[in-house]
Formats: C-alpha cells, sequence, structure tokens
C-alpha cells in the first residue's frame, strides 16, 4: 500500500471521490464520507483499519477479499458505492448536521435515478442524521426511495468497536440474503 505523509492526506481533502455506480444494481452500498486515505488513492474504504472488504467477503457479497483497489469490480456483483457527503475528512464528526441533510437529498435523487434494489448505509448515525430518522436501527428501514428499499448497516471503520468483524459480516449477510429474493 501506498504511504502518504500528514501533508499529502490533508491535500487530499478536496479531492472528489467518484462513485462506483450503476442502474438496477442488487445493492448501492453508501458509506458516510470519504476519508483522507480515501480521498488520497480514490478508492472507497481504503484506510487499511477500514472492515468493509473483509465483511463485504466475509457475508458472502463476493467470492473473495477485494482490495480498494479493486473496486470497480463490485460491478459485476451488482453492487456499487456512494456517500451521503461528498467532502472528505479525518472524522465523520467533522461534518455538520446540514451537511448531513443536503447529503440525504442528493443521495435520494441519486437511488431515483439509479433503481438499485437496496440502498444500504453503513452507518446508523450518518443514516439517522442524513433522513432526520432519530428511532432508526441496524436493518431494514420502513423508508423506501422510490421502489428501492432500505437497510442500515453497521459501520466497518475499525473505530466502531460496538460490532466485531464477524457480527458486522452476520448483519451484511441478511441484506445479501434479502438482495437475492
Amino acid at each position: 500500500m501506498t504511504r502518504f505523509t500528514q501533508a499529502e492526506l490533508e491535500a487530499a481533502r478536496d479531492r472528489l471521490v467518484p462513485d462506483v455506480a450503476a442502474p438496477g444494481l442488487r445493492v448501492l452500498f453508501c458509506g458516510i464520507n470519504p476519508g483522507l486515505m480515501t480521498a488520497a488513492t480514490g478508492h472507497h474504504f481504503a484506510r487499511p483499519g477500514n472492515r468493509f472488504w473483509p465483511v463485504l467477503h466475509l457475508s458472502g457479497f463476493t467470492p473473495r477479499q477485494l482490495k480498494p483497489a479493486e473496486q470497480s469490480q463490485l460491478l459485476s456483483y451488482g453492487l456499487g458505492i456512494t456517500n451521503v457527503v461528498a467532502r472528505a475528512s479525518a472524522r465523520a464528526d467533522e461534518l455538520s448536521a446540514e451537511e448531513y441533510r443536503e447529503g440525504g437529498r442528493i443521495l435520494s435523487a441519486k437511488v431515483t435515478r439509479l433503481k438499485p434494489r437496496w440502498l444500504a448505509v453503513v452507518g446508523i448515525t450518518a443514516y439517522r442524521a442524513a433522513f432526520d430518522d432519530r428511532h432508526a436501527r441496524v436493518g431494514p428501514q420502513e423508508r423506501v426511495i422510490g421502489d428501492t428499499r432500505v437497510w442500515v448497516l453497521p459501520n466497518p471503520s475499525g473505530l466502531n468497536a460496538h460490532w466485531t468483524a464477524s457480527t458486522m459480516a452476520e448483519e451484511y449477510a441478511r441484506l445479501r440474503e434479502a438482495a437475492e429474493d
């Protein structure tokens, strides 16, 4: 993996990370916002401690663990990635409530246009803030966006100590099973 200096990571704050998306996906995964490593590399969930790629494999979404640089292969599995907020930051707590709300509006428009079967928001706090749903829990939501169902998944960040890779994989597998129906 490429090593970046702190100055290089900070300079990446202004870079936009393109979505990995196409119309009609089975699942469009939605991160909170790009971290600095993601912005520096252009690859979603690029920070080494992030558990997204291992959990995606452990849950059965992919036949092997993909590397962040292989993110475009997700499309062949009917999967994609976007973010609630496009702005990169070192930590999600740097985002404002308005950024989350605006991100929720932009995300809803994107989902309406792309029409994935499921939108999977990876982070309960981000989902609650973006969609003003303080009572949401991990799992399927009552909310739909057009014909797209919504599922909230645990945040795969290494900072999320409430979930292990194994328990996250179980929840992701529940979504995978629902997306296959």
